[in-house]
Order: structure tokens, then sequence, then C-alpha cells
């Protein structure tokens, strides 16, 4: 039995207007299977946000477009999928989390009713009595008085409305759940509390997710595979085990773990990767990360790094190529 609930190949994502073309997506290829955490780690700007918008579809209009590449969502694909086809699967099949809580919620429609509007519009079949029992469990699900529902988004605070835009998404208990910094502006203590809850709602519903997140600890703490993104490219995918303990890694991967605070090393200052991300307008040949790279060769400005996989482990980098690996 097949259990790939979404499936992403060769996806380039481009937004154009009259003065530029970005290139924020480059060919990724991406499987998420049922049940399990996709985590999507990168720096601002590397196209974790506009994957997830373009397999939400919801990229803006007449700006941004998938110009080449396919997703299938199960069996349906969302590449050449109507609006209105869309509408019928986002917040049924497919549900995303959204950065901000704040911009997420409607400030003058109670919290109960926002979450009862999705069940009214994907699950046609209950009463209003039905629909309000329902919306009372989900609210007690993800941590909240069910006697809460009549107030309104401003009564509540941050990671409380976090927990309301999580309710909202699973009302209809989609087979994919998209969270796009879920704890981003939520102390530590509400972070854990918030990615336990999601855990948990993983393990209880099945539900397949796709976590995009800057944080390597919360990617620890909940993710089973991982996918590092550079420059709208996967540079670097494997198990949870493959990124945090395996012994061959891009030097990207390798950065972002350096810069991270020791808790046995007294340093004064922190471990930076040199440089910025790319422009996306003007994308550098060879391999993006070479400007940047302090392991980069004549080659890695000139040659696009091939795929070099073992036991599932896959970096795009020339450091792992027989015919190079002397030259480094």
């Amino acid at each position: 039995m097949d259990d790939r609930i979404l499936s992403i190949k060769n996806l380039h994502v481009k937004y154009e207007n009259d003065e530029m073309t970005v290139y924020a997506v480059n060919g990724i290829d991406l499987e998420v299977r049922r049940g399990e955490t996709v985590g999507l780690v990168g720096e601002t700007g590397a196209g974790k946000t506009t994957t997830a918008f373009a397999v939400m579809g919801l990229l803006p209009k007449k700006i941004g477009s998938i110009s080449e590449g396919e997703i299938i969502l199960g069996d349906i694909d969302i590449t050449h999928a109507t609006e209105a086809d869309m509408r019928l699967l986002r917040g049924n099949k497919i549900s995303m989390i959204f950065q901000d809580p704040m911009t997420s919620l409607n400030p003058l429609i109670t919290v109960g009713d926002q979450i009862g509007e999705v069940l009214e519009l994907h699950r046609k079949e209950m009463d209003k009595e039905e629909r309000e029992k329902r919306v009372d469990a989900l609210l007690e699900l993800v941590g909240l008085p069910a006697e809460r529902k009549t107030e309104y988004p401003h009564q509540f605070s941050g990671g409380m409305k976090q927990r309301i835009v999580i309710a909202m998404a699973l009302a209809c208990e989609p087979e994919l759940l998209i969270a796009d910094e879920p704890t981003t502006a939520l102390d530590v203590t509400i972070q854990a509390q918030v990615l336990d809850m999601m855990t948990g709602l993983k393990a209880k519903l099945g539900t397949a997710i796709i976590l995009i997140t800057h944080d390597l600890g919360v990617v620890a703490e909940t993710c089973d595979k991982v996918a590092i993104m550079y420059a709208g490219e996967i540079i670097e995918f494997g198990s949870l085990e493959d990124i945090f303990a395996g012994e061959k890694h891009h030097p990207y991967t390798v950065g972002l773990f350096g810069s991270i605070p020791s808790m046995e090393e007294n340093v004064q200052r922190l471990k930076p990767i040199n440089g910025l991300m790319p422009d996306p307008c003007n994308l550098p040949s060879g391999c993006k990360f070479h400007a940047r790279c302090p392991r980069a060769t004549e080659k890695c400005r000139t040659c696009i790094p091939e795929k070099f996989e073992e036991q599932g482990h896959i970096i795009y980098c020339h450091l792992f190529n027989e015919n190079t690996e002397k030259e480094v």
C-alpha cells in the first residue's frame, strides 16, 4: 500500500512583475508519508514558505506561478487544480498554520464561529448542534476551555491564539498539516506546550506534518525527516539521525549547526555563516552556496552538484563526488 500523502517532483516557483523575476523555488523533490513529520529548515529567503504556499495553492495571483514540476496530494494533481478545487481541499484534506496567529484570525468574529465556519464549509452533513459539539471538542483538544468559544481573538494571549489557529486547522482532521513557524514569538514554555500538542495530535489522528522552522532544537524534538533548503533548493535530506548524528553533511548544514550556541563551550561570539543568501533574481552559477562555502573549489563555481545518496541520506555537494574528493 502506498502511504504517500504528498509527492513534490522538480518543483519550480517564480514571482514575476514588469521589473524582475524572482526564482524562489528551483527544482525541489519531496515526499511526505502518512503519520510522519518532515522539517523544512533554512535561512529566511530559502523558499520554505513559498513551497508551502505552492502546495496550498496560495501563491499570489498574477505574480506567483509554478513554472515547472508537479505536486500530488494523495491522487490529486494540485499543479493543475482550479481555485474551486483548492477550496474543497484547503481545510479539509490539507490545512496550514500560518506564522502569525494575530493575522490569521478575524478580530470581529468569535473564535467559536471561526472554527465552526470550517466545519460549515466542509462538513455539510453536520447540523448546528453537531458543529457546536465539535467546536467544543476541538478547543478542549488544544487545551482551551470550551466556554471561551464566545470570546474574540483580542481576549486571548499569543499562545492561546496559536492554539485556536491549530484547532481551526485540525477541525476536519486533514491528511496533511503544514505548520509555518508555529512557535514564532511564543515564550519557551508555551512553545514546548504547542509542540507537545502537535506531536500528540499527530499520533492520535495520523496526520502528516510539514514543519517549517529555523530552530534545529524544534526539529530535533518533533521531526522524523529533515530537508535543508538553500536558495530554493533542497541541498540535504535525510532522517533525523542522518542530519543530527551522521558523519557526512553539506557544508551549509555544518554551518547551521556551528552557529548554535554551545552549552559546553564558553565563547564570546557565535559562529555565523559568512555572507548572505544569494539574490533570487540573479542566482549564481554552479553550487548556489559556493560564495559562502569555506571548502569551495573551482568546480563548485561552475558545475551544479550531482546527487549523492547513501541509504536514503541525500546530499547535493561536490565534496562527495569521487572525482573531486581528492581536490578538496
